[in-house]
């Protein structure tokens, strides 16, 4: 009886494992990718990912990018942003202050790279033009003098101390001087989110935080993500697209000047100030879109191609390496046209 007892123990085991093999077998790789939503720096946040396990992953998520805000977002109060900003003459960073860190660390790769053209010192005018942490507002009257003086505080180099992770004293020669990461740490959110589901195994995924994104492995259809660029008119749907891409393992970051404006007595003010000028920057460049190795670089290049305008966006793209470019431009005859790096060829971009 205990040999009968063990062969039907043996054989429930069994069944068990076949039946699990069968539901593998008709269950499609399309069915074990899940989808999550949620609201972060003052936008949406999508991710889709393949678990066979078909974990929620939200809340781990939710509690990562939470986290980030309370080290960059410049809307609350007690972040270690707005502390810096607020101070007299600098801020004692500690090894808890890693995310307002690295977007500091960043910030001045990007800064020497561009030559000063990507600078988050910008957050003085960025306020003044109706577009930060203060109260919304439309510029009436433009005081030229205001924004001298405001330009004059523009000047990432003047921040000194903590030029690597660890605790420092970041430092600053005027206390009106501040501090704005919003051209990269979205981006940087992005790439927080994806190292985060790689820890748990996870290897094909899309993160999106507002149009920042990262790509890794493959899509539901087994193929790479495709993902959409928009097309830069001020009139288009929100849905209209220019172009998509075919993007696998590569992130993709677009700054334009086509939705977060605003008009007075028919001048158009956006959100992407030059700092060399103090005023907002429209030229040409409608929109940049650019594929780097991580969403961080490409969310900060974008907004940097944006401040160079078309030719000097070409130039600063073809001297650097692992990065690539799509540029929608008016043309001479206000025609929308494009430019494309040449690597850009390889993610297959469609009209």
């Amino acid at each position: 009886m205990k040999r009968r007892s063990f062969y039907l123990a043996i054989l429930l085991v069994l069944g068990i494992v076949l039946v699990g093999c069968k539901r593998s077998e008709t269950t499609s790789p399309a069915e074990t990718y899940l989808k999550i939503k949620g609201e972060t720096m003052g936008t949406y946040y999508q991710v889709t990912y393949q678990d066979a396990l078909q974990r929620d992953l939200k809340a781990g998520i939710d509690s990562l990018l939470i986290a980030l805000n309370q080290e960059v977002s410049t809307y609350i109060e007690t972040s270690v942003i707005s502390r810096f900003n607020q101070s007299t003459s600098g801020l004692e960073v500690d090894d808890a202050d890693r995310h307002f860190v690295i977007n500091l660390l960043k910030s001045r790769e990007i800064y020497r790279l561009s030559g000063g053209a990507f600078d988050p010192t910008v957050m003085p005018l960025v306020n003044y033009w109706g577009f930060g942490y203060s109260e919304k507002h439309q510029i009436e009257t433009v005081d030229s003098q205001e924004v001298a003086h405001l330009q004059s505080l523009v000047d990432l180099s003047a921040i000194t101390g903590v030029d690597t992770l660890g605790p420092g004293f970041l430092a600053k020669p005027r206390p009106d001087i501040q501090l704005d990461f919003s051209a990269l740490a979205k981006g940087y959110g992005v790439d927080l989110v994806g190292l985060y589901l790689r820890s748990l195994g996870v290897t094909n995924f899309l993160v999106d935080i507002g149009g920042e994104a990262l790509a890794s492995g493959v899509s539901p259809r087994g193929t790479a993500w495709r993902i959409g660029i928009n097309v830069p008119a001020e009139e288009a749907a929100l849905n209209a697209l220019y172009t998509s891409l075919d993007v696998s393992d590569k992130a993709l970051a677009t700054s334009g000047n086509y939705r977060n404006l605003y008009e007075v007595d028919g001048v158009k003010y956006s959100h992407t100030i030059n700092p060399k000028t103090g005023y907002p920057e429209r030229r040409r460049l409608l929109s940049a879109s650019i594929m780097a190795a991580d969403c961080m670089t490409a969310d900060a290049l974008a907004t940097t191609c944006m401040v160079l305008g078309l030719d000097k966006a070409k130039e600063l793209i073809g001297s650097l390496s692992g990065v690539d470019a799509y540029l929608i431009f008016s043309a001479e005859d206000g025609r929308m046209t494009d430019w494309a790096s040449p690597g850009m060829s390889s993610y297959s971009p469609t009209r």
